[in-house]
């Protein structure tokens, strides 16, 4: 797995931010999704899913860790270049996240790529989905 490390880069405003430098290494291939920071495209079974810049930046954060959870404040972090855990910043994850999800085809309600570790943050999965056994 790839290290991330981050560097200094000033953000669109020229204020100081950060920007993983992880972005440079080579493309991404995980659970049928395929990302290459390079060009900043995105992939799903071939075909090419448009993406935002924050959408790009969350997705390859979430894959470059594949398999690991990713904390919220992580996320704050490496791709909106902030360390405010704030109510509204949670929800920022949130939506963009739903927006990924759906251009990933990735029910929201049910989602097989992009999880939610209650209480520890998102992990994008590395194999096939299967669902929690159920409790009687």
């Amino acid at each position: 797995m790839n290290q991330t490390h981050d560097i200094e880069q000033p953000d669109r405003h020229g204020r100081p931010g950060r920007q993983l430098a992880s972005e440079q290494l080579e493309a991404l291939d995980v659970h049928g999704v395929r990302v290459d920071p390079r060009t900043r495209q995105v992939w799903r079974g071939g075909v090419e899913v448009r993406c935002t810049r924050m959408e790009f930046r969350l997705l390859h954060c979430l894959m470059v860790n594949a398999g690991a959870v990713v904390s919220r404040e992580q996320l704050m972090r490496d791709v909106w270049s902030t360390t405010w855990p704030t109510l509204s910043s949670s929800k920022t994850i949130d939506v963009h996240l739903g927006w990924l999800r759906r251009k990933l085809g990735d029910d929201p309600r049910a989602p097989h790529l992009i999880t939610t570790v209650r209480g520890q943050g998102l992990r994008f999965e590395v194999g096939p989905h299967t669902p929690p056994a159920q409790t009687r």
